[in-house]
């Protein structure tokens, strides 16, 4: 059966309860979503609240300090949030990846080879975190400077510090972390730097990205873990999936029996997080992300600004500003559509209130280089 771009859509949009907001609790709600991106701290709680009916954020507070749900980098080798018993094979997934771009780079530009950082990190773990304590980046970073001298240390950190499976713990602030950065260990600590341990754990991550974001092909995988194709090929070859075809002749994959909703299923607007998976977990991007969109909404440093989804695609930004959020279409949009972006305007500026109203205020330098659009107040109240 060939799928097109819209079915493919839907397919996604359901899986990650886009569709239908679920009734469910953050850490499961979490675990539907695969991982949710959390390089802002901000991110995952809206990411929740578009997809959790009557999402309160003190759920996910207590879910980040009873540990049911961790923050860390164990896909994409940049900061999400995911169930605790997936961080285990999710980072030994992508160990390969990490270890050749963390620890190379910077690192090796200091004159430490990557298996010199290797056992700095292990040995870091060992003298820091062996007993379970919260050490902040500026004891890590001491540690190091008393092996290396400070220089080196500074030039080796920023490797080690996203290469080890170590978890960001909640501190305070508005959404569980605050500007200093606390780190701790993982009592059930993930095997590095073993080819078979990698292999294996790969095969649920691959199982996982399926399930929460197909059908996909080989190379959305690829895209989503940050790990080499060949890899998830063998790692495909191991599991029980059904063949599709894609809108360009593509092999997409998916789990037996998962639902694939029609085309024309309604998809509601929502006001979506900053790097939201939605719009980055494929290779090919169209699913959720107009071409013609791509360049203004994906910046080249990395930013993903914060989207308005309309039919469930991208189609334009959004900003808080002083009485509610300000949207701005790249298309026109229908009175409707502006209505039902109206209430959930509503909804974000009270899920606002209470913490922080003006968020990923450093980011607005952006909207200096948006495209034709048209520009509307949505009242927060």
């Amino acid at each position: 059966m060939q799928l097109t771009t819209r079915r493919l859509n839907r397919a996604t949009l359901d899986r990650q309860s886009l569709l239908v907001r679920a009734d469910t609790d953050a850490a499961s709600a979490i675990r539907g979503a695969v991982a949710v991106q959390a390089q802002s701290p901000v991110s995952p709680y809206i990411g929740l609240w578009n997809r959790v009916a009557g999402f309160d954020p003190a759920d996910l507070d207590a879910a980040y300090a009873d540990r049911r749900v961790l923050r860390g980098n164990p896909v994409r080798m940049t900061l999400h949030a995911v169930a605790a018993d997936e961080y285990r094979p999710f980072r030994e997934a992508t160990e390969p990846s990490l270890y050749a771009a963390k620890l190379g780079g910077r690192i090796a530009k200091s004159g430490i080879t990557g298996p010199e950082a290797a056992a700095l990190a292990d040995d870091l773990f060992a003298a820091l975190f062996a007993d379970g304590e919260v050490r902040t980046a500026r004891e890590c970073e001491d540690w190091l400077a008393g092996r290396l001298g400070p220089d080196t240390a500074k030039q080796v950190w920023p490797g080690i510090r996203q290469y080890a499976p170590l978890l960001r713990v909640p501190t305070g602030g508005p959404w569980s972390f605050a500007d200093t950065v606390s780190y701790a260990a993982l009592p059930d600590q993930p095997t590095l730097r073993d080819p078979d341990a990698a292999d294996a754990a790969l095969a649920t991550l691959v199982r996982r990205h399926i399930e929460g974001f197909g059908p996909v092909a080989i190379a959305d995988v690829a895209q989503f873990a940050m790990v080499q194709r060949a890899r998830v090929k063998q790692a495909v070859a191991t599991l029980d999936l059904e063949l599709y075809q894609g809108p360009n002749g593509e092999v997409l994959y998916d789990l037996p029996g998962a639902a694939l909703p029609d085309e024309d299923v309604p998809a509601p607007p929502r006001l979506m997080a900053m790097w939201d998976n939605v719009f980055l977990a494929f290779h090919d991007r169209g699913r959720t992300v107009p071409p013609d969109y791509r360049t203004t909404l994906i910046r080249n440093n990395g930013d993903v600004l914060p989207m308005l989804l309309v039919d469930g695609f991208a189609a334009g930004v959004w900003r808080t500003v002083e009485g509610g959020i300000e949207a701005t279409a790249f298309h026109p949009l229908p009175d409707d559509v502006w209505d039902a972006l109206a209430a959930e305007a509503k909804g974000l500026t009270a899920l606002l209130a209470d913490r922080e109203p003006d968020v990923y205020r450093r980011h607005r330098h952006w909207w200096d280089k948006l495209p034709d659009h048209e520009t509307v107040l949505l009242p927060g109240s």
